[in-house]
């Protein structure tokens, strides 16, 4: 039903509801109040504490005007008093409340004013609460719902819509099956729907919350095990000869490989020769060994006679992989391109051809990779690299380029275990926390924006000794809004003051040639300092550089800055990093102390999601995973774990949800993942 066929919305009003995201009735019953006024709490002036919240009924004994703002604005103050007591109420920008506040009708009316208290020289204040008069509302006194609200759309005009939407809506329909809400003692969803919205009671309230976060991670938990069973229903074209080739490339390395390698190299070997299609997540910290693992997958595919294909979010971090690559399959014959939207005509043609015709046996590249023209002969293995920067359609868009290959999927990106079962539901998983041997430590400082200098002097010596650094910035240019220092800014300072070594800039705003050309001279040891942005935040491995240097650290989160730190720590000598921090917030100094105290990423990464919550962490949508109305992943942890055993006894009984009493669950799920396909 369109949001103007309820009562008292027009068009006008329609389209603010609009801007909220808010187009149909549906929306509205779906759009949950972020929190509370709880009204019931009627006090006595006499009783009123500082920091409660709390409705009083009073009238108006003296009325103040203040002076005029120089935007034509002014604060009025009301005198109130209820027999026990006297209570100010000041209002800024309320000149229109004033002729009827001061007359003498409005004198003789009794009000009611619900808001926080606070405390001015012995007397209760409240500041700019709500406010009505009794003989017209009484106040309302019970638990009203508080919505996000834009301009022109008042809490009443969303009370009024939630109210209307609630009463045409049809009762009795329920996602969730009887037996279901009875085994977990849930309520139904006409009850939830209606007390969520405008709860009878605080237990009302809880039960109708509890019940809709409960139905949410239900289908979250239901729509990753459906995928994974539309997955593992796909039996693999590419059954791989269990001989153990991959072997071969590993006798050949100059190095062990830790245990967690050698594990996450057996289970890899196992699925792809096995029956089913392979779809593994390899997570890894930073410097962990990811890629020789995925170079073992690459050619124990590659000695089966098929191809296989890397994909990376950046030019920069394809360019690194074709030189790893080459150098690792040096003399075995294997034929590796390098395809990439920056590609020459001439060259993009011949790459093509050859993966067309079979004469290219590794392919790698950008998303330039899964293009309409790109054919490939005998695709048998997709790997994508830092797998939070793609979409769940590109990935699947580049497996629809063979005749459903194996997936594998690296990330670089630690996630707490919980967090990563659930939001790669679908895939099985495999953890690299070993550090190969003799990695040492990287040494992480914080310093004061006021004692810049005396990192810049410990920079300079790091030069001195032959060594590189990084030097990152938040920002290209500088900007007016934010009171940060840019990598132009930085760049201009830096050539002086740690001349005579040359230094350069970088940031993502060059061509991918000009960058390229930076990004050579730096490996080559051409430049001793690069000054960057978050460009270079994957992508890049020099062993030389000792030294990472993150201006205005404060505007990074923990994870970034992680990543950051890793583009040190690669060689054989000691690694630093130095996190310089204009102002002192408590998120900030958090942030410092973890970066100074661990260098686990998956540490790091839990602290991280403790400091940011699911909304934020690592852009979640990017994952394909569905936006939550009302549950959050990680603070409703305990109820997500109560939904598995449900999910499970569901898909076992129905791994497909296809029967009839299921039939409102499928709706769902389809409805909250867009990438699965219904007709499945």
């Amino acid at each position: 039903m369109k949001l103007t066929e309820l009562k008292g919305i027009g068009p006008k009003k329609a389209e603010k509801f609009e801007r909220l995201g808010l187009f149909t009735a549906e929306d509205v019953i779906h759009a949950f109040p972020r929190e509370y006024e709880d009204r019931r709490n009627i006090k006595k002036i006499s009783e009123l504490v500082p920091e409660e919240t709390a409705m009083v009924r009073g009238t108006i004994r003296a009325l103040k005007k203040g002076r005029y703002t120089g935007r034509g604005k002014r604060t009025l103050r009301l005198l109130i008093e209820d027999g026990s007591g006297t209570m100010e109420v000041l209002f800024f920008n309320a000149g229109y409340m004033e002729r009827g506040l001061s007359s003498k009708a409005g004198r003789e009316r009794t009000y009611w004013f619900f808001g926080k208290v606070s405390e001015n020289a012995g007397y209760p204040v409240m500041l700019h609460p709500s406010m009505g008069r009794v003989e017209e509302d009484g106040g309302d006194d019970r638990i009203l719902p508080v919505y996000p609200l834009t301009s022109g759309l008042t809490q009443n005009d969303r009370r009024k819509a939630a109210a209307g939407a609630l009463a045409v809506r049809e009762k009795g329909r329920d996602p969730l099956p009887e037996e279901v809400r009875k085994r977990n003692e849930l309520c139904d969803l006409d009850f939830a729907l209606e007390n969520i919205h405008f709860p009878a009671s605080d237990k009302h309230m809880r039960v109708a919350k509890y019940r809709l976060i409960y139905e949410e991670l239900l289908m979250f938990s239901l729509g990753l095990g459906l995928m994974k069973n539309l997955f593992s229903q796909t039996l693999s074209n590419f059954v791989l000869d269990p001989a153990p080739y991959e072997k071969e490339l590993i006798y050949g390395l100059p190095y062990e490989l830790t245990q967690d390698q050698k594990d996450t190299i057996r289970d890899i070997c196992r699925d792809m020769t096995s029956e089913r299609r392979m779809n593994r997540l390899v997570q890894g910290d930073v410097g962990s060994g990811k890629t020789v693992v995925s170079a073992a997958a690459i050619y124990k595919v590659i000695r089966n006679g098929y191809q296989a294909a890397l994909m990376a979010p950046t030019e920069i971090l394809a360019q690194q992989h074709y030189e790893t690559f080459k150098a690792l399959f040096e003399g075995t014959g294997i034929r590796v391109r390098l395809l990439t939207s920056g590609l020459p005509a001439a060259k993009r043609r011949e790459a093509l051809e050859g993966l067309a015709e079979g004469e290219t046996d590794l392919v790698i590249g950008t998303h330039a990779i899964f293009g309409k023209n790109v054919k490939y002969k005998s695709l048998a293995l997709v790997v994508t690299d830092e797998q939070h920067r793609f979409g769940v359609s590109q990935r699947e868009a580049l497996s629809k380029k063979g005749k459903e290959p194996h997936i594998l999927v690296m990330t670089a990106t630690p996630i707490p275990r919980t967090l990563a079962l659930v939001m790669y539901g679908d895939m099985d998983i495999s953890i690299i926390r070993d550090k190969p041997a003799g990695r040492k430590e990287i040494r992480t400082r914080v310093c004061p924006a006021e004692k810049r200098k005396t990192a810049y002097d410990f920079l300079h010596k790091e030069l001195e000794k032959g060594r590189q650094a990084y030097i990152v910035a938040p920002l290209i240019g500088s900007s007016d809004a934010l009171q940060v220092r840019s990598a132009e800014e930085i760049y201009e300072e830096t050539k002086k003051t740690l001349a005579p070594f040359r230094t350069e800039l970088i940031h993502g705003r060059m061509s991918p040639a000009e960058k390229d050309r930076i990004m050579t001279a730096f490996k080559n040891g051409e430049i001793s300092a690069l000054v960057s942005t978050v460009v270079i935040e994957v992508g890049i491995n020099v062993p030389n550089a000792t030294v990472m240097l993150i201006e205005n650290a404060e505007r990074f989160g923990l994870a970034q800055m992680h990543q950051l730190r890793g583009r040190v720590g690669r060689g054989e000598e000691q690694s630093y990093c130095i996190l310089v921090l204009e102002g002192d917030t408590e998120v900030a100094q958090q942030r410092a102390q973890v970066m100074e105290e661990s260098g686990d990423g998956f540490v790091i990464a839990e602290k991280d999601l403790q400091l940011r919550g699911t909304g934020e962490f690592f852009g979640l949508r990017q994952h394909g995973v569905p936006e939550m109305r009302i549950a959050d992943i990680y603070r409703h942890s305990k109820v997500l774990k109560r939904t598995g055993p449900e999910a499970e006894a569901l898909l076992t009984e129905d791994p497909l949800l296809q029967l009839p009493k299921n039939e409102e669950i499928r709706d769902r799920i389809f409805e909250m993942y867009g990438d699965l396909d219904p007709g499945l």
